[in-house]
């Protein structure tokens, strides 16, 4: 089995800017005077960016080689909806083109999966659609203990005659398939082991992780896991809300790695983080950025080549305002692809590259 795939979602749009910061531009603090991380607050991680000091956490994965942050990451003529953006990220598509299928699950196009318990995908949040596609199978599972017991009243498939109609038989095939994929899991999950150290609990994204571990110790063999930490579309008063959520995914990204490191899992699986946008280079009125373009994303796992990958975005080069995205977040799905699961798969750009992040 290939490795598996964690992608962490950040709702609402994250600001890049304030996340990995270009400490030493000094149109950084022409931009963002009152907004903008003071140098001392900045984790350098080479002589011109570094992480806002609330991601602390991160640096044992950094200076382990096995946390890569790739710069700049965007796509051409972007969108500022958020419903839009996000939905051209989940499926991989050109803003000018709207698709109904789910970026992993056009990975596996044409592949032959393992039937193994019925599942492929396994979303711990609301937005299901980056796996969302004939090709996959998804359940969308945001309460492990709610699952299994839903799961043990299911029981079996109800044997109801189809009397002879088609569409009445497929539902009812349906419903079997979906039934048979509860009980695997079930069966699988009910004797997995607790993570070895507790998530926190402040926000959903604590539960998500731990239904995430569980999922993985249980060697449950899906392609994708899903999960999501909301609240990022800091219009005002940015500066105290964007330091809690950093904070806290930074605390519980290095819990999971120490729970799959102690599980032995860490170097089977690949975490991702992305957002919809980052946000704009200039700090608005209101203490706060408004919707933006590009921002950078975190990959981190035991078969990760660590460091800084592309190119940071520069300030006084800006396009309406807002950074110029470097590299195309459309490469570091196909990255992810062909390293995760062995799927070549260019998500329509002319001139794919492969970055050179994962081992």
């Amino acid at each position: 089995m290939g490795r598996i795939l964690l992608l962490v979602e950040l709702k609402g749009g994250n600001d890049g800017l304030n996340t990995l910061v270009p400490y030493a531009d000094p149109k950084y603090r022409d931009l963002r005077a009152g907004i903008g991380v003071p140098r001392e607050r900045v984790l350098q991680l080479d002589e011109k960016v570094g992480l806002h000091e609330k991601l602390a956490p991160l640096l044992e994965s950094w200076k382990a080689g096995d946390l890569a942050i790739v710069q700049g990451v965007g796509y051409p003529y972007p969108n500022r909806s958020h419903f839009r953006s996000i939905e051209i990220w989940d499926t991989a598509s050109a803003s000018s083109q709207t698709l109904s299928e789910g970026w992993v699950a056009q990975a596996f196009n044409g592949a032959r999966l393992a039937k193994g318990v019925g599942v492929d995908c396994i979303v711990a949040d609301t937005n299901a659609l980056p796996s969302t596609g004939p090709s996959l199978r998804t359940i969308v599972m945001q309460d492990a203990e709610n699952f299994l017991r839903q799961a043990n009243a299911i029981g079996a498939a109800s044997a109801k005659a189809d009397g002879g109609n088609p569409a009445l038989h497929h539902l009812l095939a349906v419903r079997q398939e979906i039934n048979a994929a509860a009980a695997g899991l079930r069966d699988r999950m009910r004797d997995a082991p607790a993570p070895a150290q507790a998530y926190g609990q402040e926000y959903q994204l604590g539960h998500q992780l731990d239904l995430a571990t569980r999922i993985l110790a249980a060697k449950v063999p899906v392609v994708a896991i899903k999960v999501a930490l909301g609240g990022f579309d800091t219009h005002a008063n940015q500066v105290p809300t964007h330091e809690r959520l950093l904070a806290f995914l930074a605390a519980n990204l290095a819990i999971l790695r120490r729970n799959l490191m102690a599980a032995d899992l860490w170097k089977d699986v690949v975490v991702v983080t992305y957002s919809e946008f980052g946000r704009r280079a200039r700090q608005n009125a209101s203490g706060g950025t408004d919707h933006g373009t590009a921002a950078p994303q975190f990959v981190m796992g035991g078969a990760v080549k660590g460091g800084l990958h592309g190119v940071y975005p520069s300030l006084s080069d800006l396009q309406d305002g807002d950074l110029r995205h470097t590299v195309d977040f459309r490469n570091v799905f196909a990255t992810l692809a062909q390293g995760c699961w062995g799927q070549p798969c260019d998500f329509g750009l002319r001139q794919p590259q492969r970055l050179g992040f994962l081992a």
